[in-house]
């Protein structure tokens, strides 16, 4: 016979009256993604890799249409996806800022004007005169409705990169990226790891202070109320720092293998190499005509890079303690990014006029069949990532009927 499992209770009853299965329940099986934990965490640098994906496929089309589809699959995936932690609520803000971004693309085609011409007038203002040598810059003037539509769709085109650059800002736990780092850049992510520990000692320094000077009658606010409240919150971060530097020094930090000198020099010049490699190639990809050469110097910049990495972490004598691993969900979310920016790619070189409206003459954008289908597959994180925890919500006291029954 099989033992009954005892009913706890908010967990759902079989046909039997029995408790469930919790991994039935928490959907661990083949179909359902499991519930994240410290074991099945996605990697970090997975979601910057998604995320990167879908600005890529963003820096290639001004079709408003795939933009606002993008913002709505990067949207999806962090409602789905993104945890109760401080740093997964910064994608609202970084909407915002897309928002402003929008906002401040249209003033500038409004007061400065644009260079695209217009037979549509929607008014016309006062037009300031410009010397000789600010030949090409206007102020007022008349205002055209091809002008704001190609300044709403360049700004749209960025409000689109940073939004997805706060997707991977809401997905992606900074601390596990910092720990992933390689070993070559350990002084760096802890430099990056002090700096965001001492940042709100920083803050709640500053308030404090401002608050012990109301109590006392004293105005917190302009230059000699700056100058008070700075000097106590230097002397508290030096002190801070020293403290930290001397617990540090205790445990052995800053320990380093010796290296030849032909070693150190082959590293520097493969990592520095690497990165304007990977540079020029980014800016290839991001530019309307570099995708030819951007991708085989963005794969050899990160090669080199790769490689430089890996020579300069000979140096570092450190173990990693419980390292993230890149698993098979991780390798699928990092691809479904990869494939909507190469696929956006390549609609970029066979149909472009789908991809970049004409605002002269002003038409209406249309949405092309395959690039948005290529969009959607960036919904796949939201399928195959492990679900994080949701906070149980506080249950209500037992009254005195239900203790009695």
């Amino acid at each position: 016979m099989t033992p009954e499992v005892p009913h706890r209770p908010g967990s759902p009853r079989t046909a039997e009256g029995r408790s469930a299965p919790v991994q039935a329940v928490r959907g661990g099986g083949v179909l359902r993604p499991p519930l994240a934990d410290r074991a099945n965490a996605l990697h970090a640098g997975a979601w910057w890799l998604w995320a990167l994906g879908l600005a890529t496929a963003a820096s290639r089309t001004t079709n408003p249409l795939l933009l606002a589809l993008l913002v709505a699959v990067a949207g999806y995936v962090v409602a789905a996806r993104r945890t109760d932690a401080p740093w997964a609520r910064s994608y609202a803000l970084f909407l915002k800022l897309g928002l402003l971004v929008i906002a401040v693309r249209l003033l500038f085609a409004t007061f400065l004007g644009s260079p695209i011409p217009g037979t549509h007038t929607l008014f016309t203002l006062p037009e300031v005169p410009l010397p000789e040598w600010a030949q090409g810059v206007r102020l007022g003037g008349r205002v055209t409705a091809e002008q704001l539509t190609f300044a709403f769709y360049d700004g749209m085109k960025l409000a689109t990169l940073l939004i997805c650059v706060g997707a991977a800002n809401a997905l992606a736990n900074p601390a596990r990226l910092l720990k992933s780092l390689p070993a070559a850049l350990y002084e760096l992510g802890v430099a990056v790891v002090v700096a965001m520990t001492f940042a709100p000692h920083f803050v709640a320094d500053v308030a404090r202070l401002r608050r012990a000077r109301r109590l006392r009658g004293r105005d917190d606010r302009g230059p000699r109320a700056l100058v008070q409240v700075g000097l106590p919150v230097l002397e508290g971060a030096l002190e801070r720092s020293v403290a930290l530097a001397a617990a540090m020094d205790a445990r052995g930090y800053g320990r380093t293998a010796r290296l030849p000198r032909a070693v150190r020099i082959t590293t520097a010049a493969l990592t520095l190499g690497g990165l304007l490699g990977i540079c020029a190639g980014t800016y290839g990809l991001l530019a309307a005509s570099g995708a030819g050469y951007g991708l085989p110097v963005l794969a050899l910049g990160a090669a080199a890079a790769a490689c430089g990495l890996w020579l300069g972490g000979r140096r570092a004598v450190r173990s990693r303690y419980r390292p993230d691993r890149f698993g098979p969900r991780a390798w699928l979310v990092a691809a479904s990014g990869a494939a909507v920016g190469g696929l956006m790619i390549y609609a970029n070189s066979y149909g472009p006029d789908a991809l970049h409206p004409t605002a002269v003459p002003l038409t209406a954008p249309e949405l092309p069949l395959w690039p948005a289908a290529s969009c959607l597959l960036g919904l796949l994180p939201a399928l195959v990532a492990p679900v994080p925890p949701r906070p149980r919500e506080p249950r209500a006291p037992r009254t005195t009927e239900e203790t009695a029954q």
